[in-house]
């Protein structure tokens, strides 16, 4: 058998070299990530997400379990004993904490029982929009021709019809407007900004390779929208409206604030605001203290839409 002899390698000096370590590969390909996570990444080291996330963490416990803020009913009246009278700030989280209103209920259970109201629209607008806007934006931007034509004709008409204007309109029509009707009523006027941005959306993607791919291999039409285009047309749809829920709920309390939003026995800030609009220079705290109430949560949205926006949007980056 051949001698196998071990060459050995020296420096000048006559020193043995050190043995030759291989390359380390290190830990390998580094796992892409994708819009989402990269977009949750973001979010977590955004303070402008964590304070609205923690508001609005509170404002939807305080309106699923509003027992647990306080024990007062927000309907009991007693004029003889609390007409008017005056928040004794030192009294946390009792009904005396916030002052009583003109009739005589505490307003800091009508600010804890109000949250239910504001939230609930706000949310189930949202959700009503999103599916509407969705589903017109994505027809009108997939088929096109005709079909496009007549469904942005639509959009445009509802689209001029100013909101509060409209919503003043058709509430006016109901003499008991409790949430549902303002929820209807809202999103049969507020869908169409999602509907232009998901026809967009769904525009630039159905020239995207991979859907010119699965038509070429024959998927359905079905598949195409549901399986290829509208998961990578979700993050406008989401940004909006995450955006525009705040807004609803500064909408829902205008309306109530003129008198055509939510009715009694339903307990709503903006119904508050517009109460204790006559005692404000005697009782300044029925007017002030819902209004802020309704400044805190429609800034939380907003603040939570554009830290939102600003983690899926590329360009902001």
């Amino acid at each position: 058998m051949p001698d196998k002899t071990v060459e050995k390698v020296t420096t000048a000096t006559g020193e043995p070299a050190p043995a030759a370590v291989a390359p380390d590969s290190g830990p390998g390909p580094a796992k892409a990530r994708s819009l989402w996570s990269d977009a949750w990444h973001d979010l977590r080291r955004n303070p402008l997400f964590l304070i609205s996330a923690v508001l609005i963490l509170f404002l939807l416990v305080m309106a699923a379990w509003p027992s647990l803020f306080t024990s007062a009913s927000p309907r009991d009246a007693d004029l003889a004993n609390h007409f008017r009278e005056a928040p004794h700030w030192g009294s946390f989280f009792s009904p005396e904490w916030l002052g009583y209103d003109l009739q005589g209920r505490s307003v800091y259970a009508r600010i804890v029982y109000g949250a239910r109201a504001s939230i609930m629209v706000g949310v189930g607008v949202t959700v009503c929009v999103t599916i509407i806007g969705t589903v017109v934006g994505m027809i009108a931007g997939y088929f096109g021709g005709w079909l496009d034509a007549v469904l942005s004709r639509v959009t445009d008409v509802f689209l001029g019809i100013p909101f509060i204007l409209g919503a003043l309109v058709v509430l006016n029509a109901f003499d008991k407007r409790n949430v549902w009707v303002v929820i209807m009523a809202l999103a049969f006027l507020g869908w169409t900004q999602i509907a232009r941005v998901a026809r967009g959306a769904v525009i630039t993607i159905k020239q995207a390779d991979y859907v010119v791919a699965a038509k070429a291999l024959g998927a359905s039409t079905y598949r195409i929208m549901f399986k290829h285009i509208l998961p990578n047309a979700l993050a406008p749809i989401i940004v909006v409206a995450t955006i525009a829920l705040g807004g609803y709920i500064a909408a829902e309390a205008t309306l109530s604030f003129l008198g055509v939003g939510l009715t009694e026995p339903t307990v709503s800030w903006g119904g508050d605001v517009n109460s204790g609009r006559a005692d404000l220079r005697v009782a300044p705290h029925t007017l002030i203290v819902p209004s802020v109430m309704v400044s805190i949560t429609v800034l939380s949205f907003l603040m939570f839409g554009d830290a939102v926006r600003n983690a899926l949007d590329p360009k902001l980056r």
